[in-house]
């Protein structure tokens, strides 16, 4: 249980996936404008991470490992990832059609996070069993949810504030993405 529990911080503070590892960048800073919409891909992305990484490790334990198919292990993510987005973007555009229009291309390109399929092959690459993937998909996923819903309410707070003109959007994002990742590489004394 205290490994799991080091797995989940970990993987949520100290190698934080987008402030640490810069995972998942293209959605971090595309959707962080707003706390609401930050909130809910941030919750896609928990869904999506968490179950990739459970069939993903099923799939490697269980078909590819024993059959010797490793070099196939990408194609196979990709494509778990592939479905599991499509699946998602069914549920949310049934059920919430304004997040689902505020989160626009983003959603679709959840297939693309780098941060999805890295989860998946780090923990083929450690040789964590299917519990301990889960949870590194859980903390992985939820260290997203944090940088993302923080970074969103930095950005609205900025907005309101007399921001220098060279340094209107994407150079403040920037620079505030940088200070963030300095204040998480503060978590690394937790281990």
């Amino acid at each position: 249980m205290k490994e799991l529990l080091l797995v989940f911080i970990g993987s949520a503070l100290v190698s934080n996936v987008v402030l640490s590892q810069f995972l998942g960048l293209c959605s971090f800073v595309g959707v962080s404008k707003k706390i609401k919409t930050a909130t809910g891909m941030g919750f896609a992305v928990i869904f999506v991470i968490t179950i990739a990484s459970a069939i993903a490790s099923l799939i490697y334990d269980l078909i590819l490992a024993p059959l010797e198919l490793d070099y196939l292990k990408t194609i196979v993510f990709i494509l778990v990832i592939a479905a599991l987005v499509q699946f998602v973007e069914m549920v949310i555009k049934k059920y919430s059609p304004g997040l689902y229009n505020a989160l626009g291309v983003y959603l679709a390109l959840i297939t693309t996070n780098c941060a999805v399929l890295g989860v998946a092959l780090i923990n083929v690459q450690k040789e964590y069993n299917f519990i301990t993937s889960v949870v590194n998909g859980i903390g992985t996923a939820a260290g997203y949810l944090v940088a993302i819903v923080i970074m969103a309410g930095i950005r609205e707070r900025i907005e309101h504030n007399d921001v220098p003109e060279s340094f209107k959007g994407m150079p403040i994002v920037l620079i505030t993405s940088g200070l963030m990742a300095i204040a998480f590489f503060g978590f690394s004394g937790l281990l």
